[in-house]
């Protein structure tokens, strides 16, 4: 589908993003998840129609930086995303960012990111995992994949140690590779990250963005994200 330009008048809003379990997801062509939720109340709010797709993570971000997509669905705060990208004034979702490994060689995490030099760790493309663990990297045996299915195998095959994920979309893929019991998360948290939209960063978006704004301040103020956040089973901030 052509992507209109961000000058002309009331439009169909491409809305990007990745495969986010409860978030943003399709099956059977259709579209769920928190995201679509709050962007298809704000629509009706603003009057404004809206067309979703899936693509792969990276592709999603460069689309929206690009200006070839409106809007770009839960990416977390950094400081390459805040060069590319106008993020909304509020967060609409929070994940716990954490280590998993394998039962089978366990290990306990203290904080330290030198107790991690001789472990090889593998993260998805694309991903924030925070300023600590971006400090460090440089110092880790440090892979990446572009998948959860695909570093949880790397995980159970041993071909690494550790995987950094979230939680919400890493529970959710390991009973369907049959990895009940096999993996887990280490408890420590490695960070906090907040899950925002994102426009593209031009002076021609400022208004449509200023106008979603002002929706999504409302629909946060009046207790729905909140309730959404409940039944979805995914911790707003």
């Amino acid at each position: 589908m052509p992507v209109a330009t961000a000058r002309s008048g009331p439009r169909e809003l491409l809305v990007v993003g990745a495969h986010f379990a409860r978030v943003y997801e399709r099956a059977n062509g259709e579209f769920s998840g928190m995201a679509v939720e709050i962007i298809r109340a704000i629509a009706g709010e603003l009057g404004q129609p809206v067309y979703f797709e899936l693509y792969p993570w990276a592709r999603a971000q460069s689309m929206v930086a690009q200006g070839q997509a409106d809007i770009l669905v839960g990416p977390y705060k950094s400081p390459e995303r805040l060069a590319s990208f106008a993020f909304s004034e509020r967060p609409f979702y929070q994940d716990q960012m954490v280590f998993f490994s394998r039962s089978n060689a366990p290990f306990a995490w203290d904080g330290s990111y030198a107790s991690l030099r001789e472990k090889r760790i593998v993260i998805i493309n694309g991903w924030a995992y925070g300023d600590e663990f971006n400090g460090a990297r440089e110092q880790l045996t440090v892979s990446v994949t572009n998948s959860v299915e695909s570093a949880l195998t790397m995980l159970s095959h041993g071909r690494v140690d550790l995987f950094a994920s979230n939680v919400r979309n890493t529970e959710p893929v390991i009973p369907l590779l049959a990895l009940e019991g096999k993996v887990f998360p280490v408890g420590r948290t490695i960070s906090l990250q907040r899950g925002f939209f994102a426009f593209p960063k031009r002076p021609e978006y400022d208004v449509m963005r200023a106008r979603f704004d002002r929706a999504f301040n409302a629909y946060v103020d009046s207790g729905e994200l909140r309730k959404l956040g409940k039944r979805y089973n995914v911790q707003v901030p």
